[in-house]
């Protein structure tokens, strides 16, 4: 399984996308309330380059004359002619037994410390070089895209 490092959390905020190029795949990573999900970019029906489409929501479920809007953020429609997956599955709105996307996995990981190194000029009065060291952390977690 190869492990590619997206980003930072930071690059990609609650409700954005960050489209990466993985293993010769072209690949859509979407914040989705805080949780990270990536998807293929091509859509199914004609190749389109799915992730670069609308995210929205849907009409679900609701009594005769009511409308509820709801899963803000969770559909993507194709750019070309308005398919809609769900970002959380990659399953298609109006067929999610038959017509799917590839879906991948995320995770979010602290990066290591790590520590770095001076070298200091050695003085008159001692011969020897003198490295000091200081701590170095990142405070931003990266985006790990597994496939």
């Amino acid at each position: 399984m190869g492990r590619h490092v997206v980003g930072t959390v930071t690059e990609v905020q609650a409700g954005g996308r960050k489209i990466v190029q993985a293993e010769g795949r072209s690949i859509g990573v979407f914040n989705v309330n805080g949780t990270y999900y990536a998807m293929r970019n091509s859509c199914p029906h004609q190749g389109a380059p799915l992730c670069q489409g609308r995210v929205t929501g849907m009409t679900l479920t609701a009594p005769p004359g009511q409308y509820v809007y709801g899963r803000s953020g969770e559909i993507i429609r194709c750019p070309w002619h308005g398919w809609e997956f769900d970002i959380l599955t990659g399953k298609s709105i109006y067929d999610p037994h038959k017509c799917l996307v590839r879906t991948y996995d995320v995770t979010v990981e602290q990066p290591a410390a790590a520590v770095a190194a001076v070298v200091c000029e050695p003085t008159i009065e001692a011969e020897e070089t003198k490295i000091e060291t200081y701590p170095i952390t990142v405070e931003d977690g990266l985006i790990i895209l597994h496939i």
